[in-house]
């Protein structure tokens, strides 16, 4: 990186120590001297018959004499008693050393650094002594050096230039005290934070510098520049925004782009950069042709062909090739076919701006994993991180297998580095996999406050903790209270039960409801244990059981009707056992900017109980971006089917859909209502069908990205109804039917230091008339 910082005026001032530079002249003198002398003189020569060492309190005088190298008796010249004296002043132990020829006698006269008292740290604000404390090697009662002293105000220096402090000046300054003690010092004047004015790129024609600029890690200063940290010119973020701005571009098929060079220009002011990227797109390459053949006898390589899900036309990606490579290599072992590689070999079509690839089986070396080494775990059980490896001691060595095995250790989160090689066993057949982690703290406690119009204002605690006694499971606690809502859950998870592909997961709540929205207020206590495991690459199913209690009360008032008898059933018991499927290509699929996700569910209750229904649920989500990244189109289709086998639902039971589901409308703003002109009451009822279609777009508002602020637009369909037995009604049932409802809304979209903001501004196309609309909604959320 070409930076024209002026400097960088980090200054690190040297030492000034008046004893130092005292041996330093009497060196200086006692060369002149030698080299002033005559030739006889340059030759003459010395014996010693003692050596007497002066000055020395802490470091013996054999210590001394051995850095020395002369011997008593033994004859020796002008230039071997100036190497003595350079070897003794190299050792790193002395201020001053003077050595002078007395006749036969020599005398050594030294000055010994002195010892640390005491460290202090001066003039610091934003970060704090113990982080400083932690990166200095001097230490308190042991030999000051100026060399080390002068790095570790380099290492704290390094520090402030990493928080975007590059003007902050550190230098070491010494106190003398009795009995050859100092005291160091390290005075810091900290400077302001230089801040990246502007962010830009050269040589894009593709993607704009906005949509760019969205995928470095590295922010340009804007509105929100006291509380962002992302603004600041640090080098090792800008070569990690280097690596990811190259997987950018490579996953999008440009196989030829290049970061050509990054300049950082310091601003007239001096207290700002303006960092350009100089990259060169290329051209984008998609898949040509798509073959796989066999080096080996006993393959058929149309059995591997067929197994291949990339086709020709597909924007080219390093990562579909991988994931294919991956797919063929597990055939061949579901085949026992041990040792076989996959080479793709690519051949480039520069006229039709395609890439044929080849996938070629081939015998490997016939390597074995001799057995896999595990240290620095002192939290983590050993076999937490075996279990990331599909291989064990025994199998075929595969280093693809291997670097996969990586990158499963470190997504775990528990380690802060990880390290995973291979390395030469007892034979040359044989390997080791060592694997070397350092842990990381895996447990938080957060309080956090959310604002909905609907809700109000609510208080979030939750305790999380991701490696729970080392075990690699999850228990998590928490605790949410808004004005209406109180819900208080416990949830357990066992990423590898019993040592398989296999997630058991444990979940105890509490909801407390007393809603401004409906006519009673409910508490719903839940137990539900359940398994997941994978059907598929993208596909997950789950079983889980599920015990409910429900109850409904009036909250002070009395209720006829419907409602009031649903009330008077008191509390209700469901217990039921269920499924959920989903299917995901948002993350895994062969376009990076496009997915769906596919979700479908049941429960079936009347394993004991007082109800027996079926429900099931589906819910389809897809999503693109468009015009060059710029605009993200997003279509979800959802519905429910509650279907009771016997007896009749209540309220709890029911669909309620609101602003959550569909826009526009309250909290159980639409569906069945029961009107009573008696008593004024209108309640609404729930539903035992819903379905709802949601169109809607995001898209930059030309604001800088820094800001954090986009806009949207989108539109809402959908409808509840269905009640089933209405006979204890006393007063009239509306919207008993199918009655679409049509929204249009705009969003502004806001994500803050504090938390993401959306705000919605909605009006109804077409609604009924008793059905409660909302034109206005906003929520926000955080944690802290």
């Amino acid at each position: 990186m070409n930076n024209n910082t002026g400097g960088r005026r980090v200054r690190h001032a040297a030492i000034t120590n008046s004893l130092r530079q005292t041996g330093a002249a009497i060196f200086l003198c006692a060369t002149t001297a030698l080299v002033s002398l005559p030739t006889d003189a340059a030759a003459q020569s010395y014996r010693f018959n003692t050596v007497s060492i002066e000055g020395n309190q802490r470091i013996e005088a054999g210590t001394i004499l051995s850095y020395a190298g002369i011997a008593r008796g033994k004859t020796v010249s002008a230039a071997e008693l100036n190497a003595a004296y350079q070897r003794i002043v190299a050792s790193g132990l002395f201020e001053s050393v003077e050595i002078e020829p007395r006749g036969g006698k020599l005398v050594i006269v030294v000055r010994e650094f002195p010892t640390i008292n005491k460290i202090s740290i001066e003039g610091n604000r934003r970060l704090k002594d113990e982080a400083l404390e932690a990166m200095i090697q001097s230490k308190s009662r042991l030999v000051f050096s100026p060399t080390v002293a002068e790095r570790d105000a380099a290492s704290i220096a390094e520090a402030y230039n990493q928080a975007g402090r590059l003007s902050a000046t550190v230098t070491p300054r010494i106190i003398r005290r009795s009995d050859n003690r100092v005291d160091l010092v390290f005075e810091i004047f900290e400077g302001g934070i230089t801040e990246i004015e502007r962010l830009s790129f050269v040589g894009n024609e593709k993607y704009s510098d906005g949509r760019l600029r969205r995928v470095l890690q590295t922010k340009q200063a804007g509105l929100l520049r006291t509380l962002i940290k992302r603004d600041t010119l640090v080098e090792d973020r800008i070569e990690f925004d280097k690596q990811v701005l190259r997987d950018f571009y490579l996953s999008r098929g440009y196989v030829d782009f290049r970061i050509t060079g990054v300049n950082a220009e310091l601003t007239r002011e001096r207290d700002g950069y303006y960092l350009t990227m100089n990259v060169q797109e290329g051209q984008q390459f998609r898949f040509g042709e798509i073959s796989a053949s066999s080096e080996l006898a006993d393959v058929d390589s149309d059995e591997f062909m067929a197994a291949l899900k990339v086709k020709p036309g597909v924007i080219y990606s390093p990562t579909i090739v991988e994931n294919s490579i991956a797919r063929l290599e597990r055939l061949a072992n579901k085949k026992g076919l041990n040792f076989v590689r996959v080479e793709p070999r690519i051949t480039r079509n520069d006229r039709d701006l395609t890439l044929d690839v080849e996938f070629v089986l081939s015998r490997g070396p016939r390597v074995f994993v001799e057995r896999i080494d595990i240290e620095g775990n002192t939290t983590t059980m050993d076999q937490v991180i075996r279990r990331q490896f599909k291989i064990v001691e025994g199998d075929p060595f595969n280093p693809r297998e291997i670097r996969e095995s990586a990158e499963r250790i470190r997504a775990l989160g528990f380690f802060s580095a990880s390290d995973v090689k291979a390395r030469e066993g007892s034979s040359p057949d044989r390997v080791i996999v060592g694997v070397n982690v350092e842990e990381t703290t895996t447990g938080s406690l957060s309080f956090g406050g959310t604002y909905s119009t609907n809700g109000g204002i609510g208080l979030v605690v939750s305790f999380k903790e991701e490696n729970f006694l080392g075990r690699g499971q999850k228990i998590g606690l928490s605790f949410s209270g808004a004005d209406t809502n109180r819900v208080y859950g416990l949830r357990f998870s066992e990423p590898a039960f019993l040592g398989r592909d296999l997630q058991f997961d444990f979940d105890l709540s509490y909801r407390e409801t007393q809603s401004d929205f409906s006519s009673y207020d409910s508490t719903v206590g839940r137990f539900s244990p359940g398994f997941t495991f994978p059907v598929s690459d993208n596909g997950r199913l789950g079983l889980f059981y599920k015990a409910e209690r429900l109850d409904m009360q009036d909250g002070g008032d009395v209720y006829g009707g419907i409602i009031g008898s649903e009330i008077a059933q008191g509390v209700l018991w469901s217990s039921g056992i269920g499924y959920n499927f989903s299917y995901d290509t948002r993350r895994t699929g062969l376009n990076p900017n496009a997915g769906v996700l596919f979700q479908f569910g049941q429960e079936f209750t009347g394993l004991g109980g007082d109800s027996e229904y079926v429900k099931t649920t589906a819910k389809a989500v897809a999503q693109t971006k468009v015009m060059n990244e710029e605009i993200t189109l997003r279509a979800t289709v959802e519905a429910g089917v509650l279907s009771m086998n016997s007896g009749s639902s209540r309220a709890v039971d029911r669909f309620q859909i609101g602003n959550g589901i569909m826009r526009g409308f309250e909290p159980d703003g639409i569906g069945p209502r029961e009107i009573d002109g008696v008593t004024g009451s209108n309640d609404a009822l729930g539903g035992d069908m819903f379905a709802v279609a949601r169109f809607e777009a995001e898209f930059p508002l030309g604001l800088p990205e820094e800001y954090g602020i986009s806009g949207g637009v989108f539109y809402d369909v959908g409808s509840l109804w269905g009640l089933g037995d209405t006979s204890t009604a006393s007063g009239t049932v509306l919207y008993e039917g199918f009655n679409a409802r049509h929204v249009l809304g705009l969003s502004l979209f806001w994500t803050t230091p504090v938390g993401p903001l959306r705000f919605n501004w909605t009006k109804a196309l077409k609604k009924e008339d008793e059905d409660l609309e909302q034109t206005f909604n906003l929520t926000i959320s955080t944690e802290f």
